[in-house]
């Protein structure tokens, strides 16, 4: 039965604020909101060029609201791990006192029935700030501020570090699915072509040569033996998550008898100077025992491949199987 498969990417990364941005995090840091004045009005928050004409600003910074007016506003009922508050509120644009543009930010108000356009609100700010516009946790309807004692930053803020995520969901196919069980039994399933007799891994669902449905009649064990064809020594560089620290080597196996090639594969027990191209290995399965206690991101049962001891293929054409 097929179904889906979700999927999250997070990666961090580090933006350079400038003097503007970085004024205005360093100001929320200090629980105050502040502008940047353009001619006769006040913008928030702070930009570096007018918006209109395109010519750079004086940092002529000033201090608006802190309370202010929602312009226009609109209801979140089922926040998800993206939003910035895990209950019900709204997004609204605030027009802060003293400021000519509105801010968009959360309003907490408790239900929409509290929310109205023209109500007036006020930050409430987190006892710890860093320099974010989350410093701000949420305007809350009425005049005064919630604010704490300390917790400010003790220098000027001149970095913002940010952890960017997606989620998204891959339908999976009944092939797909068989693939992933003989995985999990220490198989490889392969998929072999009536008509052209190529074989391919067990998810794929077509041959892309005769453009025919392929399906579980055409199901083949593929072999565990295979030979590298091409390599790479990766240097690990940190970031959250890592957890080697030193090189290692990903290899390239075409499988014994088949037109199939397992990119990237983990080669076991072999100094990054001794793998090359034609050295002969076979796949290696999780035990019983380490299936218990193997690493989550490990596709099925597999750890790896060792070396056989056999001779080398010597082929030439061999680094020109990269799939």
């Amino acid at each position: 039965m097929a179904g889906t498969v979700e999927s999250t990417i997070k990666f961090p990364y580090k933006r350079s604020l400038g003097p503007v941005l970085g004024a205005f995090m360093t100001a929320l840091t200090e629980q105050r909101i502040m502008g940047i004045r353009s001619g006769g009005r006040v913008i928030v928050p702070p930009l570096e060029w007018d918006p209109d004409t395109g010519v750079e600003l004086a940092h002529d910074f000033v201090d608006v609201g802190p309370a202010g007016t929602v312009e226009s506003w609109t209801w979140v009922a089922k926040p998800t791990a993206q939003h910035p508050l895990d209950h019900p509120f709204a997004f609204a644009l605030v027009k802060l006192d003293g400021a000519d543009t509105a801010l968009m930010h959360a309003v907490d108000a408790g239900s929409i029935d509290a929310m109205s356009t023209g109500m007036r609100v006020a930050p409430r700010w987190k006892a710890e700030r860093k320099g974010h516009i989350t410093d701000l946790d949420a305007f809350v309807p009425g005049e005064t501020p919630e604010t704490h004692e300390g917790g400010g930053a003790e220098e000027p803020v001149t970095m913002m570090d940010y952890d960017a995520t997606i989620t998204y969901r891959i339908p999976t196919t009944a092939n797909q699915l068989r693939s992933d069980q003989a995985s999990e039994q220490g198989r490889f399933l392969g998929l072999k072509c009536p008509i052209c007799n190529r074989t391919y891994t067990g998810g794929r669902g077509y041959c892309p040569i005769d453009a025919i449905e392929l399906g579980e009649e055409h199901e083949v064990d593929l072999p565990q033996k295979g030979v590298i064809t091409n390599y790479t020594i990766i240097t690990p560089t940190p970031y959250p998550g890592q957890t080697a620290t030193e090189p290692f080597s990903r290899v390239h196996v075409w499988l014994d008898g088949t037109d199939v090639v397992l990119g990237y594969q983990t080669l076991l027990d072999v100094p990054n100077d001794d793998v090359h191209i034609g050295m002969r290995v076979e796949a290696v399965w999780a035990s019983e025992g380490e299936k218990v206690d193997k690493d989550p991101r490990m596709e099925g049962n597999l750890i790896g491949f060792l070396p056989t001891g056999e001779p080398d293929n010597t082929d030439p054409d061999l680094v020109n199987r990269l799939h």
